[in-house]
């Protein structure tokens, strides 16, 4: 497995697979052809489909342009068969005849891959990338599964899960604050702060689920109108970590250090579904967005209450298990309708998954690993229509920006 560096990245909105990531491509194409006097990029599948919605056009532009013209091609019908969001970049001679040309795809969570490459980035740091395996290792030395992620990553992590802590922390703080309306058609209102004043109004349990609902709104506001947020695993499924640990930082006074130990937990879960199937809602559905969130929440959260490493693994098992088959059907192509609304409802459910595993002994019959496998399976299975096409489901008869 990769370093959970790559899991976690620090960026702008609204979509890793959609934006972080052909930006991404964009600089690495350009690094290679600084004189270049044209380029044509050719978008595929998925991120053709909902490219416009999720402003790729616009990350592209904003690298390449500077330089020479681009010639962006759509094409949402056609699926390259390595990943669904798949992307050509190639320079245009004096006669418009493209040369040098290289596919790349976006595989989920702001990563790239060619193909039969897991990954075009760093190299793998983890020796184990199952959790009956890591849980294994954590039975036998008697340590957590933090102390795996230090053992296998450079000591320079926790230096870096604190700068993405500090950034989850700005996100919901920033949400919070802000009013008015999300850009885009839908002309969808900003909600988390209206939220968190009438949490205010409730008694402890009700004020409790209020707040971490304005919390996940905030964040995922933010990441709607293209704000830096944290990619945990995905930007679209990135206010369900922070609106858990914000929410456990201030109601339970759990320290910094903890919450960095909490998201090192979350991170390696969400790197084993990375590994083992996918974070990608082109691929797999929102399953692999929204789901993975809430099993790495869940995981997250009762370590912070104390958990052993058979109840996290429970507590994340859950997590996932009750996301199957949700598919991924942007309204307009927007990460805003259902998107926003799933990741508070996910925060929720996170501390419920935690809850119920705290009432037992870790022991159940369905590992986590069962799960990641049937989630993979599953998003085979979902048609095209509802794997981020923004063609099926709750997206259907709405017309793209």
């Amino acid at each position: 497995m990769k370093s959970i560096k790559e899991l976690y990245r620090i960026g702008t909105g609204p979509s890793s697979s959609h934006t972080m990531a052909p930006r991404k491509a964009a600089e690495l194409f350009l690094r290679k052809h600084p004189a270049a006097t044209a380029f044509r990029v050719n978008l595929y599948g998925s991120l053709a489909a909902t490219g416009k919605g999720h402003m790729t056009d616009v990350a592209i532009n904003d690298v390449l342009q500077p330089v020479a013209p681009v010639d962006i091609v759509w094409e949402p019908k056609v699926f390259l068969p390595f990943h669904p969001n798949g992307m050509k970049f190639a320079t245009l001679d004096a006669q418009g005849n493209p040369h040098d040309e290289w596919t790349v795809y976006s595989i989920g969570g702001g990563a790239l891959a060619e193909e039969g490459v897991s990954t075009i980035e760093t190299s793998d740091c983890y020796d184990m990338n199952s959790m009956t395996d890591i849980l294994l290792w954590c039975e036998r030395t008697g340590k957590n599964y933090w102390e795996y992620v230090q053992q296998c990553e450079e000591s320079d992590v926790w230096d870096y899960l604190n700068e993405v802590w500090k950034t989850m922390q700005a996100a919901v703080k920033r949400g919070l604050e802000q009013e008015g309306v999300l850009p885009g058609s839908l002309n969808l209102r900003r909600k988390a702060a209206t939220y968190y004043i009438r949490a205010g109004g409730f008694k402890h349990s009700l004020q409790s689920r209020g707040l971490v609902f304005a919390y996940a709104l905030a964040v995922s506001e933010e990441n709607a109108s293209g704000g830096t947020i944290v990619t945990a695993p995905t930007c679209g499924s990135c206010g369900v970590m922070p609106a858990v640990l914000y929410h456990l930082h201030r109601s339970r006074e759990f320290s910094d250090i903890r919450i960095l130990r909490a998201l090192a937990t979350a991170g390696l879960v969400g790197n084993i579904v990375k590994t083992n199937a996918s974070i990608s809602g082109a691929e797999v559905g929102c399953q692999g967005e929204v789901g993975v969130a809430c099993a790495m929440a869940s995981a997250a959260s009762n370590q912070l209450f104390g958990g052993s490493p058979a109840q996290i693994e429970y507590a994340a098992e859950m997590g996932l298990e009750h996301h199957l088959g949700m598919t991924c059907d942007p309204v307009c192509g927007l990460v805003q309708i259902p998107c926003i609304e799933r990741n508070a409802y996910a925060a929720a459910r996170a501390l419920d998954a935690n809850v119920y595993a705290s009432f037992t002994d870790g022991i159940h019959r369905v590992s986590f690993d069962r799960v990641v496998k049937a989630m993979k399976e599953t998003g085979k299975d979902l048609p095209s229509l509802y794997k981020e096409t923004g063609e099926g489901g709750l997206a259907k008869d709405y017309h793209q920006m």
